[in-house]
C-alpha cells in the first residue's frame, strides 16, 4: 500500500478518480500529460505510485515515465519546482494582504505543499486558493512551530543544508559559604560534586529532544561542560559547548547542558544550602546556519 498524501481541498479520496495534487507534481515535473480518461485507465495501483511519487521531495521521473510507458501520455516541456528561497511574487499576488505567507514559512514547507499553492494560485484569487491557504498553511503564517490548524509542531528541516553548528551557553550557581567551602575542599556529602554536575551536563546535552517536545534529534560531535568556582563570589559559573554537523543548531543542546549541570550542582549540596540561586542561564554565542552567527 502506498502512502499517499492527499488534500482536503484537492476533494480527491482514495479511490483516485481524479488526478491528485500530488500526482500533478509527479507528471508536471516528468513533463508528461495525461487525459482524465486515459488517468482512469491505469490500475490503482500505479495511480497511487504516482500520487506516492508526487510527494517526495525530489520526483523520480524515470520510475514515473516507466509507469506511463503504456499510457501514451502528451509529452511536454518539464515543470520547474518552485524556488524555496523566496515567495513566488505571482503566488503573493494572488494570496492577497490577508493572507500572509513569510519568506520563513515558505522555505519550511515540503516541496508538494509549495507546489500545490502555485498550482492552486494560477488562476489568481479562488474559493480553491483560500481553502489550499488555510489548509497548507493556515495558523503557520504567524508561527512555524504552529500547524495550519493550531497546535504546536516539529519544523521540517529535512531540506536545510548540513552545517557545521556549534553553540555556547552558560548559567551560574550561587551559594552560600558554607556550600562554598564544602565544594571546595571536596566534603560534599555526596561525593565528587563537579565531577558529577560535568556529566550530567553532557547527558542532559545529549538527551536535549527528549526532554523539550519541538526539538530534533541530533548526532552531536562534541559536548563539554566546564565548571569554574569563583569562590571569592560564591559562585560556580557553567559553560556548555557543543557541535554538530547536521541541518539545525544546538543551542537548546548548550542550554539544556548548562541547566543540567547547575540543577546537579544544586543536588549535591542542597543538604547544605538550600537557597542556592541558579541563573541568569543564557547563550553566549552560536555559529553555522542560515540565520548566521551569533554572540553575546
Amino acid at each position: 500500500m502506498h502512502d499517499m498524501k492527499l488534500y482536503r481541498f484537492d476533494d480527491v479520496d482514495g479511490r483516485l478518480d481524479l488526478v491528485p495534487i500530488a500526482a500533478r507534481r509527479a507528471l508536471d515535473m516528468a513533463g508528461l500529460k495525461l487525459s482524465l480518461e486515459a488517468w482512469r485507465a491505469l490500475p490503482h495501483s500505479a495511480r497511487a505510485a504516482l500520487t506516492s511519487l508526487g510527494q517526495r521531495a525530489a520526483v523520480d521521473t524515470v520510475v514515473v515515465a516507466a509507469l506511463l510507458v503504456d499510457a501514451a501520455p502528451e509529452t511536454l516541456e518539464p515543470l520547474q519546482e518552485p524556488p524555496a528561497d523566496g515567495v513566488p511574487s505571482e503566488l503573493v499576488g494572488a494570496l492577497g494582504i490577508e493572507r500572509p505567507l513569510p519568506a520563513s514559512l515558505w522555505a519550511t514547507l515540503a516541496p508538494l505543499d509549495r507546489y500545490a499553492l502555485m498550482k492552486v494560485s494560477r488562476r489568481g484569487p479562488s474559493e480553491r486558493l483560500a481553502a489550499a491557504y488555510r489548509e497548507i498553511v493556515g495558523q503557520s503564517a504567524f508561527s512555524t512551530h504552529v500547524g495550519p490548524e493550531g497546535g504546536v509542531r516539529m519544523v521540517d528541516v529535512g531540506e536545510k543544508a548540513v552545517t557545521r553548528r556549534r553553540a555556547v551557553a552558560e548559567t551560574f550557581v550561587a551559594m552560600s559559604g558554607a556550600a562554598m567551602q564544602a565544594l571546595v575542599r571536596g566534603e560534599a556529602p555526596k561525593g565528587d560534586v563537579l565531577g558529577t554536575a560535568r556529566l550530567a551536563g553532557i547527558m542532559g546535552a545529549k538527551r536535549t529532544s527528549e526532554l523539550l517536545p519541538l526539538c530534533h534529534p541530533l548526532s552531536l560531535s562534541h559536548c563539554a561542560v566546564d565548571l569554574d568556582v569563583e569562590a571569592d563570589a560564591g559562585r560556580v559559573r557553567v559553560v556548555a559547548s557543543v557541535e554538530t554537523t547536521d541541518r539545525t543548531g544546538v543551542e537548546m543542546e548548550a542550554l539544556t547542558a548548562a541547566s543540567v549541570a547547575a540543577l546537579t550542582l544544586y543536588d549535591m549540596l542542597k543538604a547544605i544550602d538550600r537557597g542556592m540561586q541558579i541563573g541568569p542561564t543564557r547563550l553566549t554565542e552560536k555559529s553555522g546556519g542560515r540565520s548566521g552567527d551569533y554572540r553575546r
